[in-house]
């Protein structure tokens, strides 16, 4: 099952109470949501849950991250053929808390070519995202790490640097889609992010430590809806 855009990511990371039947139900909450609303949720679950999430669901899943080796040895590393078998439909690479060496970064968009995998490749500013474009990645997240499980959306607090963004990968690889990260925990932020360029958003910690997470989903999916129906009529 290919991404499709605008979607939200949400990614379970290590969170306590996102593994196994945990994640699922958590999952199940997702896709409870997008069915009432029709907005378009991925989720990266935890490494072992992938197949479980979707052969059991109808979301789309995310791996958080891949060892870029070929077949043969690597003992307790992850491959993009396990992946894919499982059921992913991208690859988080070169996530700042699991980062890649960014010379190994071009034969892992690749190798996701090959198996049919969506591969996101994670930038923390125009400069890395320019580079990234040269290996062709379907798309290009964004965020400042220091964002990460704050409430400082780029989109909110430099609107100009998403801009910039934006421009440089329309300019450079305009095949290449944006999504934002970083900070994001409310409908506004996601509202922010596709305003001023993306084609996705996505959240971590805000998901997780949201008190009412079907509640949260619903506002985060309405914004969503609202944003893609305003550039759908010409906004």
């Amino acid at each position: 099952m290919a991404l499709t855009y605008p979607h939200f990511l949400i990614n379970y990371k290590l969170y306590e109470g996102t593994a196994g039947a945990n994640g699922l139900e958590l999952a199940k909450t997702i896709e409870a949501v997008h069915r009432q609303t029709g907005a378009t949720f991925a989720v990266a679950p935890q490494i072992p849950d992938i197949y479980r999430i979707a052969e059991e669901t109808n979301l789309l899943v995310v791996a958080q991250s891949i060892d870029g080796l070929v077949a043969g040895r690597g003992n307790g590393r992850i491959s993009l053929a396990a992946v894919a078998e499982a059921g992913a439909a991208g690859v988080l690479i070169n996530h700042p808390e699991s980062p890649e060496e960014f010379s190994d970064v071009g034969g892992v968009v690749a190798g996701c070519a090959e198996y049919g995998l969506e591969s996101i490749v994670c930038v923390d500013s125009v400069d890395l995202g320019r580079a990234a474009l040269t290996f062709d990645p379907d798309c290009l997240l964004l965020e400042n790490p220091a964002d990460i499980a704050s409430d400082r959306a780029l989109a909110r607090t430099h609107p100009e640097r998403v801009e910039a963004f934006v421009s440089m990968v329309e300019s450079e690889n305009p095949e290449t889609r944006i999504l934002l990260g970083g900070g994001i925990s409310t409908a506004a932020d996601v509202a922010a992010s596709l305003e001023h360029g993306a084609d996705a958003a996505g959240a971590a910690s805000a998901f997780v430590d949201a008190n009412d997470r079907e509640a949260w989903l619903s506002e985060i999916a309405e914004s969503l809806i609202a944003e893609t129906n305003s550039f759908d009529n010409g906004k």
